[in-house]
């Protein structure tokens, strides 16, 4: 799959570079290379001062006993969405403190979040394959309902939007929209496993 990848990404270069040259405009591709690795350095550099602080908060909040709070108001559906996993267990806790990240819409933020999750789920699974709750928790994680896009405000807001947050309620419908799709799928799924 990386090499396939690989081979997708180098026939992209290839054909832009094709395409400049035969339309005459290899001036502006230097320029838009240049200027783009220039442009993510500083993207790079201004996203990790808020994934600092929300990371850090974050770990306050566990540490206060906060994501304790957040598991028991989402145990409900947690117990729906993970049946297999143990209700306010570590699995559930470290799931609750992702879930709260994206809803904040941090983005990378919750990343390390996200990961501490699935090193729990990983400890009850013995097996080398991804169990239904990993593969639940992975949707869940990936087409993440957000309230606030935090991390989409903070980049419009960085490239001069007038109103960074005038796309909440875009965001609002779509997440929703991917993590209902996400999870029907995989329930659907995991009845066509067996599991």
């Amino acid at each position: 799959m990386n090499k396939l990848l690989n081979y997708i990404w180098a026939g992209m270069i290839l054909f832009s570079i094709f395409c400049a040259v035969v339309t005459g405009r290899m001036g502006p591709l230097s320029d838009a290379i240049l200027n783009g690795a220039s442009d993510a350095v500083t993207l790079v550099f201004s996203m990790t001062g808020m994934m600092c602080a929300w990371t850090g908060l974050m770990k306050i909040a566990d540490e206060g006993g906060l994501t304790l709070l957040l598991a028991r108001a989402l145990n409900p559906l947690m117990r729906r969405l993970f049946p297999d996993c143990k209700p306010g267990g570590p699995a559930v806790k470290a799931m609750c403190m992702n879930i709260t990240a994206n809803l904040l819409g941090l983005g990378n933020a919750a990343t390390p979040l996200g990961i501490a999750a699935m090193q729990e789920l990983k400890k009850d699974n013995p097996t080398q394959t991804a169990d239904n709750s990993m593969v639940t928790f992975v949707v869940l994680n990936t087409a993440s309902i957000q309230v606030i896009p935090t991390f989409l405000g903070t980049l419009r807001a960085q490239y001069g939007s007038a109103a960074p947050f005038s796309i909440l309620p875009a965001v609002w419908v779509t997440s929703f929209c991917s993590v209902a799709v996400g999870l029907t799928v995989a329930k659907m799924m995991e009845g066509f496993s067996g599991g």
